[in-house]
């Protein structure tokens, strides 16, 4: 039977290494070519020392030739590297449009694009913001072109309406947990989140969990593993043509979960750093001006924004995740020691 090919970007980050150990593990993992593109020789020498059945070509998602190249040789690609990078967008589809000109069959384009797309920046204020559902392509149409990841959410479902590609847009909310599979147990790929980090780094240098004013903001969560799940199960309902398997404009898939508040995480680290004695006070305290610039720069209002919506298509065709609020909240310990470990 011939293999599928299918190239996956992004393989040694937190996202890419779970959706590999996903496809890997699939019952037919041994109907796919997979193929990874790594920046870094020594990470790609060290997945070729794992024996893998997969094929490591080393360089960038940025290297527009290469990108362009690659894609034109699969049938699917999976986008887990950048979210906001046009170009290796740009290049991607140019590739994949040579391949539906090759082959008269339209590839397949499973794209990473995150719940920051529909941030709210209400400075840690309330938690009344606009509820977005996957399955509604007119509100989601509604965002402005430059909100977060937009730009490149536009050009891959332009992509799709051109008619050469069917799109698949996944938008992780806040990411936590701790990773499996190969590439993470031997540390070859990135075993930690961003949000929950960025805000630990912070509260460890202050002494405190902080937030934005009252904190009142609300975000989705995932955990990493019920994440991996998803990307399979598009793939899955994309083979199997169910119904609500929509690609292009009806093509988005959100990864949200229960709702924590920022004052919620910021109460549980700061909880954690009067365990390991590197705090004083359990409750947290509102970031100043200058502590915002200083720990989070331009991207500072985010940590006070709303992110809401509804994973509506992604249960539709099979999503169930169950790990929520509680074990995110209790995942906090992990990542601060980790932070410890590291001589933060």
């Amino acid at each position: 039977m011939t293999k599928v090919p299918l190239l996956l970007t992004g393989a040694t980050g937190y996202i890419g290494g779970t959706v590999l150990t996903r496809f890997l593990q699939r019952p037919d993992a041994s109907s796919f070519d997979i193929r990874l593109l790594v920046r870094s020789d020594e990470k790609a020498k060290a997945i070729q020392d794992l024996k893998l059945p997969v094929t490591v070509v080393i360089g960038s998602h940025t290297n527009a030739e290469l990108m362009e190249q690659l894609a034109s040789q699969v049938d699917v690609v999976i986008a887990t590297a950048d979210c906001d990078s046009l170009e290796a967008a740009q290049s991607t589809l140019k590739g994949l449009k040579k391949r539906h000109e090759m082959t008269g069959k339209k590839p397949i384009f499973i794209h990473t694009s995150g719940t920051g797309v529909y941030a709210d920046l209400v400075n840690g204020k309330h938690a009344d913001s606009e509820i977005f559902d996957d399955t509604n392509p007119k509100q989601i149409e509604s965002l402005p072109p430059n909100a977060p990841h937009r730009p490149v959410d536009l050009i891959i479902v332009a992509g799709d309406a051109e008619g050469y590609v069917n799109s698949y847009i996944i938008l992780p909310s806040t990411v936590w947990g701790t990773p499996t599979g190969p590439l993470f147990d031997a540390k070859i790929s990135n075993a930690h989140s961003i949000q929950i980090p960025y805000a630990a780094r912070a509260a460890l240098a202050r002494g405190q969990g902080g937030m934005l004013t009252e904190g009142k903001n609300v975000w989705p969560i995932v955990e990493i593993n019920e994440l991996g799940d998803l990307y399979s199960l598009v793939y899955d309902a994309i083979q199997n043509k169910h119904p609500m398997a929509g690609h292009g404009r009806e093509g988005f898939y959100n990864a949200g979960y229960e709702e924590y508040s920022m004052k919620q995480l910021a109460t549980s680290i700061s909880e954690v750093l009067v365990q390991v004695k590197r705090g004083t006070n359990p409750e947290p305290s509102s970031f100043t001006p200058e502590e915002l610039e200083k720990y989070f720069g331009r991207f500072g209002p985010f940590f006070g924004s709303n992110s809401r919506c509804l994973s509506v298509r992604s249960k539709e065709i099979g999503w169930s995740p169950k790990k929520g609020l509680r074990e995110m909240l209790a995942s906090v310990q992990y990542e601060i020691e980790a932070l410890i470990a590291k001589g933060l």
